[in-house]
């Protein structure tokens, strides 16, 4: 085919065609930012200590025979053990008052009879319903790394399958499961049942997030295009993410919030008939007149004469050469380049997954502490793009990568009753991760040539996606001592900022479209290789670490 955007000029850079397109694909967004993170509430734990089934026992000796224990440097009462239960009956019925008594002496023993959950906050969450505590809590950071497990399989089934079944298609029937798998889920009757579903909802939801965004880039005009993939589909992805604590915080049991937030987003399936199939898609499978049909239809919308033939047939080469993963680590440049990108991207990946999962184990109000981390994405988005715009990437990403690493460290040195500072430092830490997150796409977009580019994003999105299945872990770290996340978190940042120097400068540059035309990392030069060829010695130039 001739060039797309040389043929469709006639539909201008606005229009009401482009103006619902870009509207109507942002609004889906939102749904995405509503179900990244439901996981936060659905499995929050709320406070709880041992049941003690026992209705001979007086209040006071019930209360006793909860051990106190030292928490993170504070003393509570025991939520994995307590005082064996025949010793407590036995000095309660011969008489002995609890405060005479010294219990540290007393056995302890498992909470052989359950726990009792606090519903102050939260009335249900898997965690109060299938007792994940104690020796069974690695079950929920396991539940959280579900989805992220879903969004690794998504991301590399997802563009396969709108290639060859089209945008819409897949953008719709990823839409419609997403729905009615969040929809069973909230009728799980086991913890095992819970993840499987998971599994698929992360599945579904990072393939609704790719293709849409691929669809936003191949209809809208060049000056929507670029609002839409830097500000449009992020901030609103926030506008759902900063509406979920709300809906939470209105519906505290779990079953029914999954529930309502699957028929929020059954609510977006109408919009098939607003929404056009791609005609770039169209017209690399052949199917011409569909493709001027809906150009057409885009034409008489902006009041524009379209044409009678709007794209032209030629012939396409056909010795172009096929690149694959094995090309984006063939050479030692290549190579380093990947390697520095795949770390950067786990290590913020890491911190900015982490750092959300975080938000109902701060103090404070669970659903307060969600709704300030979404907030502080806002401004990071908009920031971001801003200085993209006019600054050089490298220092800017590093800056960003410092701030949000920096501010994690510091948090070690506050103490527990300024924890409003601490829950402050910790929001500019997700600042500074949000920002990072824009950047990291834009610079490796710009450090990959064409021929490799969506290979490279690919790998570096697969690295992404490890990073986020281990995050919930790298939160549980905290049940051991409360630190232990912000110090993993925020040196392992500081060091992928430090890897960030070896990357090259792309501010400014052209965009690179052959593996020649890429910049060498830096740490590579080039040495003098002796090679025999036809019966002489040639010197060839070979790239070294």
């Amino acid at each position: 085919m001739g060039d797309y955007e040389e043929e469709t000029a006639f539909l201008g850079q606005k229009g009401p065609f482009f103006i619902v397109v870009f509207l109507l694909l942002n609004v889906i967004y939102i749904s995405t930012g509503f179900h990244s993170f439901y996981i936060v509430f659905a499995g929050a734990s709320p406070s709880h200590s041992c049941r003690v089934l026992d209705g001979n026992l007086s209040k006071e000796w019930i209360n006793a025979s909860i051990p106190i224990e030292e928490m993170n440097g504070k003393l509570e009462p025991s939520k994995c053990w307590r005082y064996n239960l025949d010793t407590i009956k036995h000095l309660a019925t011969v008489g002995y008052n609890f405060v005479d008594v010294n219990l540290t002496k007393v056995s302890k023993e498992r909470c052989a009879d359950g726990w009792n959950y606090s519903t102050e906050i939260y009335h249900s969450t898997i965690v109060s319903e299938w007792d994940l505590v104690c020796e069974r809590e690695w079950r929920v950071p396991f539940a959280s790394s579900t989805l992220y497990m879903g969004y690794l399989l998504g991301s590399l089934v997802s563009g396969q399958l709108s290639d060859r079944f089209g945008r819409k298609k897949v953008l719709f029937v990823s839409l419609a499961s997403e729905s009615l798998v969040i929809f069973a889920q909230s009728f799980s009757q086991s913890w095992l049942v819970f993840c499987t579903l998971y599994f698929f909802v992360g599945a579904f939801q990072i393939s609704l997030y790719i293709t849409a965004f691929v669809l936003g880039t191949e209809v809208l005009s060049k000056s929507f295009r670029v609002l839409f993939t830097t500000l449009g589909a992020f901030l609103h992805y926030c506008i759902g993410y900063m509406l979920l604590p709300w809906i939470a915080f209105a519906i505290r049991d779990w079953r029914t919030l999954l529930r309502v937030l699957s028929g929020l987003t059954l609510a977006y399936i109408p919009l098939w008939w607003f929404i056009p199939e791609s005609p770039r898609w169209l017209i690399s499978q052949g199917r011409i007149e569909e493709a001027e049909a809906i150009v057409k239809e885009a034409a008489k919308r902006n009041k524009v004469t379209a044409p009678e033939v709007i794209f032209k047939v030629k012939v396409a080469s056909s010795h172009m050469k096929k690149y694959s993963m094995i090309d984006v680590v063939k050479t030692s440049n290549i190579c380093c380049t990947t390697f520095m990108c795949l770390l950067l991207w786990m290590a913020i990946n890491i911190g900015y997954f982490g750092l959300s999962l975080n938000t109902s184990n701060l103090l404070g109000n669970p659903f307060l502490n969600c709704f300030l981390s979404a907030v502080t994405e806002v401004p990071a988005y908009i920031i971001a793009t801003v200085l993209l715009k006019n600054c050089p990437r490298r220092p800017l990403l590093s800056a960003f990568l410092s701030i949000g690493g920096g501010f994690l460290l510091l948090i070690q040195l506050i103490p527990d009753s300024l924890h409003t500072l601490a829950l402050s430092l910790e929001m500019a830490g997700k600042f500074g991760f949000t920002m990072s997150f824009t950047v990291v796409y834009i610079y490796t977009a710009e450090i990959y040539p064409t021929v490799l580019r969506n290979l490279g994003i690919g790998m570096c999105s697969s690295a992404a996606r490890i990073g986020s299945i281990t995050a919930p872990y790298v939160i549980f770290l905290g049940t051991f001592n409360k630190y232990l996340p912000y110090i993993l978190m925020g040196s392992l940042t500081i060091g992928s900022s430090l890897a960030n120097i070896f990357l090259p400068e792309t501010f400014g540059r052209v965009l690179p479209e052959t593996v020649e035309q890429m910049q060498k990392c830096k740490g590579c030069h080039k040495r003098d290789v002796p090679v025999v060829e036809g019966g002489k010695k040639v010197i060839l130039q070979e790239e070294k670490l």
